[in-house]
């Protein structure tokens, strides 16, 4: 077992310097080396007012970039007005034609409206059966107008992206919020499989969202643990809110009307304070691998140490941190 004392883990979250990054006013790029990914293009679109996505994307774009090669565009919520990183503005996130040459998303949006060019876009991505990855709230990803001719994307439609694309969307919280923290616990019927390979200490401060109805198709790698408290060796709760247990991490085939079949993996597992836990980041980093055909390249040590600084904000409504730019979020 992995020593998962989260806050001594949190004191030491400086590990080496990133080598090639480079920001305009609005994202971030990260120019991948020799690895594995090398030649490939991930595009990771952060967009949310509670869980910290602009924190925790930057941070995985560099371990993927640095570490394995990966290309690298980390996309933010932006300010139109002065430019700054706005998770609250959920009408613009400059850069979503960057999907146009992606071979692998990333998104961890919630209830964003965005201009239809920008859907059209999104909606073209999915309809190639291209591989996409879902973190925390991208069970909500949209919240679009009735009117609007990408409704069907709406979290209230049907359960719009989330239930299309990713197998489920918004149902609750199946955890006490910021009072019952998620202990990750692998599903013995799918142990073997790759996204899985390493993974064996998940544990995060975030609660566990209710989960209710995946497709059978669906494949649960990882279930959550609902804990007493909000430290790892709290035990879990007793009676029905552990039984059963909500999945929190799963697989699935997804295919739009109209579209190619591809497949997707979703976390609900994943504010930007989770990801101190290595094997969180693992998780993510191993099904980059397996969604891109790489999974010959997973091994149970995948080098998925932090690069550059890492100092997450707990997870909270307006908890941002204000007046920074795309560039200040990038590691130093």
């Amino acid at each position: 077992m992995k020593l998962n004392t989260f806050w001594l883990a949190l004191v030491a979250l400086v590990v080496t310097p990133l080598s090639v990054v480079s920001a305009d006013d609005t994202m971030l790029t990260y120019e991948g080396g020799d690895g594995p990914g090398k030649g490939k293009h991930i595009v990771l679109i952060s967009g949310d007012e509670e869980y910290r996505s602009e924190e925790a994307l930057p941070m995985l774009a560099g371990i993927l970039s640095e570490h394995h090669g990966f290309d690298c565009t980390v996309l933010f919520s932006i300010n139109p007005e002065d430019g700054t990183v706005d998770p609250n503005n959920q009408k613009n996130i400059p850069g979503i034609e960057k999907l146009k040459s992606a071979d692998l998303c990333i998104i961890m949006t919630r209830f964003r409206n965005l201009p239809d060019e920008d859907m059209q876009v999104i909606d073209d991505y999915l309809k190639a059966g291209k591989p996409i990855i879902g973190l925390r709230t991208a069970t909500h990803a949209f919240n679009i107008p009735k009117d609007a001719k990408f409704h069907s994307y709406s979290f209230n439609n049907k359960g719009g992206f989330g239930k299309q694309v990713l197998g489920e969307t918004w149902v609750s919280h199946h955890g006490r919020h910021k009072g019952e923290s998620t202990r990750g616990v692998i599903n013995e019927e799918a142990k073997d499989n790759p996204i899985l390979r390493g993974v064996d200490d998940v544990w995060g401060p975030t609660d566990v969202y209710g989960i209710r109805n995946l497709p059978e198709d669906a494949t649960v790698l990882v279930y959550g643990a609902v804990l007493e408290g909000m430290k790892p060796e709290d035990k879990p709760v007793e009676g029905k809110k552990n039984d059963p247990m909500m999945p929190i991490v799963w697989t699935m085939p997804y295919q739009l009307e109209g579209g190619k079949q591809g497949t997707s993996m979703c976390s609900t597992f994943g504010s930007s304070i989770d990801y101190v836990n290595e094997d969180g980041r693992r998780i993510v980093v191993n099904a980059v691998f397996d969604l891109l055909g790489l999974e010959d390249k997973i091994t149970p040590d995948l080098d998925v140490s932090i690069v550059g600084e890492y100092d997450p904000s707990f997870y909270g409504f307006n908890s941002f941190k204000k007046g920074l730019k795309p560039a200040d979020f990038q590691g130093k």
